[in-house]
């Protein structure tokens, strides 16, 4: 598919409906197709501030790019949906690029990167009732908790409503935790097997209901321990991929970590962005490929 921001740009200016038309006419799939296994393509860093890809710092920034990176992830055999928020997701509509796909929308954008107020995770993106009035198939939210952070406790409170107002419309949310605390300044997320079982015995319990509750986790720094990290929760979970830092032989070593922890039974699949759409040796399809590949059990 060739992009042609033009084309987007006079379809958004002369007829915005036409994004509401795309939504209401797109072909949609159940969130789990005949393979048993969920492998989504992310693309909700740039509503957060985060454009940087390695020593790349505004990698994601041109969107005709991006757009190009994601309608050739998503043409590739295996690849079930994609993770975006409001404007990336549309652009996609208007392309045809989400047809029979697993559409996630991103709720909270609000902590943006290397702010003061990075922490204060609000929910600037997806409502629940644009989900459903756009019949896109379940919702993401970022969870950080900082223990030093009075305000981590309204983060758990939204966070707990949120989930809450899409169950009631039967819409799975998925929820990426995190312990972490500020070094120097900035935000890091702690990894250690402790504290990544903590998050998920902390988000797995939130709301009146967890029957539409799924994780989204990291790679503990010990991979080895995700074992023990996914017996905290029998909530079907899917990895989180990450920014892969470094060269070919870096993403390769991340490509082994995930494939362990996707044998693990509460895994379900892998929800990977950067890493594949802009990987180190710049072939955005053999990145992708190879990540589904993890996926066969």
């Amino acid at each position: 598919m060739t992009t042609r921001i033009s084309d987007i740009v006079t379809l958004r200016a002369r007829h915005p409906e036409a994004v509401a038309q795309a939504a209401a006419r797109r072909t949609r799939r159940p969130l789990i197709g005949d393979s048993g296994r969920l492998m989504i393509v992310a693309a909700d860093h740039p509503a957060r501030g985060a454009l940087a890809v390695g020593d790349r710092t505004l990698a994601m920034a041109n969107r005709v790019d991006l757009l190009e990176r994601l309608c050739l992830a998503l043409s590739r055999p295996g690849v079930d949906g994609v993770l975006a928020t409001a404007d990336i997701l549309e652009d996609l509509l208007l392309l045809g690029a989400l047809e029979g796909k697993v559409v996630m929308g991103s709720m909270n954008r609000g902590g943006i990167a290397g702010a003061s107020f990075e922490m204060d995770d609000r929910f600037t993106g997806h409502r629940p009732q644009d989900i459903a009035r756009l019949r896109f198939d379940a919702g993401k939210l970022l969870l950080r908790i900082d223990y030093e952070d009075p305000g981590s406790l309204a983060t758990l409170e939204s966070t707990a409503r949120a989930i809450d107002a899409m169950a009631e419309r039967e819409l799975p949310t998925f929820v990426e935790p995190f312990l972490s605390r500020r070094v120097d300044g900035k935000v890091v997320n702690d990894l250690s097997a402790e504290a990544v079982t903590t998050s998920v015995a902390i988000a797995s319990g939130l709301g009146g209901t967890s029957a539409y509750t799924w994780l989204k986790l990291p790679v503990t720094d010990d991979p080895d321990a995700m074992a023990q990290v996914c017996e905290t929760s029998t909530l079907p979970t899917v990895l989180l991929g990450g920014d892969i830092k470094g060269t070919a032989a870096d993403q390769e070593a991340a490509y082994e970590k995930w494939r362990k922890a996707l044998r693990l039974p509460t895994v379900q699949g892998l929800v990977a962005g950067r890493s594949l759409l802009y990987p180190a040796d710049g072939d955005v399809t053999a990145a992708v490929d190879t990540a589904v590949s993890l996926l066969q059990r």
